[in-house]
């Protein structure tokens, strides 16, 4: 644990390297963002998958560079195993397991989910478990009881699409850009989000989730309006759009923290960036911690720290190390 550990995640579009120092502190957390997808309305996973072979490489460079050290001064590799995008993932792991051979240092294999949790781990203000995890993203939406470092228990998942999904379905629908949800987001600040009431899922029981309602209400809505009523009303939609979904997963939030007994709650995620679910969780009244922005989306820093927890990679399963699309070990 005291090792400095070169990170990579390549779980979709983005490209990232990170070195974290033994104390769980961050020495640099580089992503290089494609930027090609907008035009496309989502990710294209070859297209992805083909520009991590173009900037893997100097993400890494730029990586080392920040934190101030050379490759031979890293003392272990992380890389996202999965899940996410099989191609992209493959780039990362690739590269992952040609530096760990070249240099002679363990390798540590990182669920991806486990990074979301473990980006609440990272110094200087750690969040220490037990606590209940809500993971929002474009892919994933679950919440996780965190009783160690290591792993998470399940307590609820999305039934149908991710939240992240469901923000860029919506912006789809309402003619904004991709991602979605930061989209939405800066419509929303001039909309009533009271404007609409759409639903919230409550009738779906325990802590699963689901958003198909919330998108339909979206689509008949704007059929009801009419073309000219849904544009003088954007902001008014996309405000109570995003207010269900929030309402949804702070709500789900809520009873998890009473299954469990804990009081303690943290969030990962893509759509953890999100300000208004960031301010409903600071307002639970319960401990709770909130990334930064940047440990929110998809980034290497989160899997440097799930590494720290991790055990490496005996020499043959490094050398034998494949990704793995969906799934995986938690």
């Amino acid at each position: 644990m005291n090792a400095a550990i070169l990170a990579i995640e390549t779980s979709c579009d983005d490209s990232c390297a990170a070195v974290l120092a033994g104390d769980g502190s961050i020495l640099s957390n580089v992503i290089a963002s494609q930027g090609i997808h907008d035009s496309y309305g989502g990710v294209v996973p070859e297209l992805a998958a083909r520009h991590h072979l173009t900037l893997l490489t100097p993400t890494i460079t730029a990586a080392l560079d920040q934190a101030n050290l050379t490759l031979g001064e890293i003392e272990r590799v992380a890389v996202t195993q999965g899940p996410g995008l099989i191609g992209a993932l493959l780039v990362g792991v690739g590269q992952a397991k040609a530096i760990a051979a070249a240099r002679a240092i363990p390798l540590v294999a990182v669920d991806h989910l486990q990074g979301h949790v473990a980006a609440n781990f990272i110094s200087p203000d750690p969040f220490e478990p037990p606590f209940v995890c809500l993971i929002a993203s474009g892919g994933h939406t679950l919440l996780a009881r965190v009783d160690d470092h290591s792993s998470f228990s399940v307590l609820g998942e999305t039934l149908d699409d991710a939240a992240g999904e469901a923000f860029d379905k919506g912006a789809r629908m309402l003619g904004l850009g991709f991602p979605g949800g930061p989209a939405v987001e800066a419509l929303a600040a001039t909309g009533d989000p009271e404007a609409f009431d759409f639903p919230t899922a409550r009738n779906v029981k325990g802590c699963d989730f689901s958003f198909s309602g919330v998108k339909t209400a979206l689509l008949y809505a704007i059929r009801d309006l009419g073309e000219a009523q849904t544009e003088a009303r954007r902001a008014d939609l996309a405000a109570s759009y995003q207010r269900a979904i929030v309402e949804a997963l702070i709500g789900r939030l809520t009873r998890a923290l009473d299954a469990s007994g804990l009081d303690r709650a943290a969030i990962g995620g893509g759509v953890a960036a999100n300000g208004p679910l960031r301010q409903r969780v600071a307002a639970l009244g319960v401990s709770s911690h909130i990334p930064a922005l940047n440990l929110c989306t998809d980034n290497a820093a989160m899997i440097a720290s799930a590494a720290r927890f991790l055990p490496d990679c005996s020499s043959q399963a490094a050398l034998e190390l494949d990704a793995y699309p969906s799934g995986g070990q938690r």
